[in-house]
């Protein structure tokens, strides 16, 4: 197979770039390990016609994100403030209020990093232990952080948190939800663009103005690619790079090396009740996670990252297990049959290795080095390349895609 360029997976990023630079006319070929499109953007549709789930990207954060524009505004809904709001905390489920009680809660906490995160180096969890107080607060401030940045506090640069926050106030305020799912922007995207799904990349040879993919199902060629997969697929050899110069080559799979993502793993739970409310709960004792249910529905949500995910990857594993944690988390479940269990778990998931990539102490560099391209052949995407300066949601990996077309065809204007 021949091509301009090759697009190796069919994320956010890398629909985004290939998108891009079809528009500018080269013929572009995607390949996905996958048999769908979307990456770590994957819906949950109920058998019964309900409204979608998200288990992997939430929500569109921002009145100005392009999402907007990209599914039209017609298609975009607010998520409700309104909602009831509990915490687990001690094996007992409260009402959130209780954080803000004599204390600040975790959001406010974060605020603050952003506004004066430190000197370089600081971590998260540094910076926590010199402005928290009470126990509780500190307690949940570090599952906040967990819950948020898929790491431990104490592993989080605190400049790189603020950082990436300062770098999307552009897409604006609010939260919404796209009508029909998430994955619908995906398949948006993906209009008109040839990619070969269930045909992962397993090796690039790499010549200056010229590459080769060997996939499953044989060979592709172009005279450029863009990688949009995790740092961890190239740095577990998944992905193999090969070709002059291989000192550059070597060095960026040891750049890769450095930057892991943090666990993850979703999962919608289907019971034999419908939910009373609308409520939310942030488990604090970190054994699920962020856990929602939707009044008149008989899902309720689990998204669990860092230590919560792998807590509640072997709960699922036990029926008297998970029932006991639904009957915690959301106590209307209790007495309740399961009858469903659908779950995302991208910590297993061997084509994307955890939930994103949070930046971490002492990896300012690796960003800007796993980045860069090489050879002006070989050019890299994905929410990994800009993390610190923007967060790890689709905005961020949009971008990326973006940023790595315009970078390639600078480069084919000038060949």
């Amino acid at each position: 197979m021949r091509a301009d360029v090759i697009v190796v997976g069919a994320g956010a990023s890398g629909l985004a770039c290939a998108r891009r630079l079809h528009r500018e006319g080269l013929t572009v070929v995607v390949h996905e390990a996958r048999d769908r499109v979307g990456g770590r953007i994957h819906t949950f549709h109920p058998a019964d016609g309900g409204p979608p789930l998200e288990l992997g990207a939430q929500v569109v954060h921002g009145a100005r994100n392009p999402v907007h524009a990209l599914v039209g505004a017609d298609r975009m809904i607010t998520v409700p403030r309104r909602i009831t709001a509990r915490i687990v905390q001690d094996g007992g489920n409260q009402d959130m209020g209780v954080l803000s009680h004599g204390r600040r809660p975790p959001w406010l906490l974060e605020a603050g990093l952003h506004r004066d995160p430190g000197p370089e180096g600081r971590s998260a969890g540094a910076w926590l232990r010199a402005h928290g107080s009470a126990r509780l607060e500190e307690r949940a401030a570090k599952e906040w952080f967990r819950q948020s940045w898929a790491a431990e506090p104490d592993e989080l640069s605190a400049r790189g948190v603020a950082g990436a926050h300062r770098g999307d106030t552009a897409v604006g305020e609010g939260e919404f939800a796209v009508r029909g799912g998430f994955d619908r922007l995906a398949l948006l995207l993906a209009q008109g663009l040839r990619i070969s799904l269930g045909d992962p990349v397993q090796e690039i040879r790499c010549l200056p103005g010229r590459v080769e993919a060997g996939t499953v199902r044989g060979t592709t060629s172009a005279c450029a690619a863009v990688i949009t997969v995790p740092p961890p697929v190239l740095a577990q050899g998944r992905l193999r790079v090969i070709g002059p110069p291989s000192a550059v080559v070597d060095a960026k799979i040891a750049t890769a090396a450095r930057m892991p993502l943090g666990d993850g793993y979703c999962t919608v739970v289907t019971l034999t009740r419908e939910a009373p409310d609308d409520v939310i709960t942030f488990d604090v004792d970190g054994g699920g996670g962020f856990v929602r249910c939707s009044a008149g529905r008989p899902e309720v949500l689990f998204v669990a990252k860092a230590g919560a995910a792998d807590a509640l990857r072997a709960t699922v594993r036990s029926a008297p297990a998970l029932s006991s944690l639904l009957e915690t988390v959301m106590p209307w479940t209790a007495g309740a049959r399961v009858v469903g269990l659908t779950a995302a778990d991208w910590g297993r998931d061997p084509w994307t290795t955890g939930a994103f990539t949070a930046p971490r102490t002492g990896c300012e560099d690796a960003v800007r080095q796993w980045s860069a391209p090489v050879d002006d052949t070989l050019f890299f995407a994905g929410e990994a390349t800009v993390t610190g300066s923007r967060l790890p949601w689709v905005q961020g990996a949009l971008a990326s895609g973006e940023r790595a077309a315009e970078e390639l065809l600078k480069v084919l204007a000038n060949r």
